[in-house]
C-alpha cells in the first residue's frame, strides 16, 4: 500500500506540473472573468497545503518561503499581493522537490498518529500521516481541475 500511495503522489504531481509547464509567465497570471485566482496562485496553494499537511502535522521541518502564507494561503488572491510571487520555474522546482522530500521523510511513518489531529470543515478528522497525504491528493486534484478551467477560459 505504501508504494501505491507514493506512486499516486508522483503521478498526481506530474499531472499538475504537466498541466502548466508549457505556459508563459503571463498566462499563469491571467484571471478570467468570474475567477478570483490565477494558475500561479493555484500552484502555490497546492504547494503550501501539501507542505503543511505532509510536514507540518508530522512535525518535520517545512520548506516554506516566508511570503507563501500571504500569497497562497486560504482566502488570499493575487489582486491583494504586496510582494513579488515566485516565477513559474521556481514553483515547478518547489513542487518537484516536494514529492521527493515527502517520500524520503515520511516513507515509514504513514500509520503514525500526529500530535494534533485536524478536523476538516466537513467533519472529516485526519489523524495519521497517511491520511493527510491521501487527503492532500484529493485537494491537489481539485486545484488541477481549476487550473484546467483557467487555461480554457483565459490562459
Amino acid at each position: 500500500m505504501k508504494e501505491f500511495l507514493f506512486n499516486q503522489l508522483r503521478v498526481i504531481r506530474n499531472n499538475t506540473i504537466n498541466a502548466v509547464k508549457e505556459l508563459s509567465e503571463s498566462q499563469v497570471d491571467l484571471i478570467p472573468k468570474g475567477f478570483n485566482n490565477n494558475i500561479r496562485w493555484n500552484l502555490g496553494h497546492v504547494y503550501l497545503v501539501q507542505e503543511r499537511f505532509a510536514f507540518g502535522f508530522a512535525e518535520e521541518p517545512m520548506v516554506m518561503p516566508d511570503e507563501f502564507m500571504d500569497l497562497f494561503g486560504r482566502d488570499t488572491k493575487p489582486a491583494e499581493w504586496k510582494v513579488q510571487p515566485p516565477t513559474l520555474p521556481e514553483l515547478i522546482k518547489l513542487l518537484e522537490d516536494q514529492t521527493v522530500r515527502i517520500e524520503a521523510k515520511l516513507n515509514n511513518r504513514l500509520d503514525e498518529e500526529v500530535a494534533k489531529p485536524f478536523v476538516m470543515p466537513s467533519g472529516l478528522t485526519l489523524k495519521r500521516i497517511g491520511e493527510f497525504l491521501t487527503f492532500s491528493m484529493y485537494h491537489e486534484g481539485m486545484h488541477v481541475e481549476t487550473i484546467k478551467m483557467l487555461k480554457r477560459f483565459g490562459a
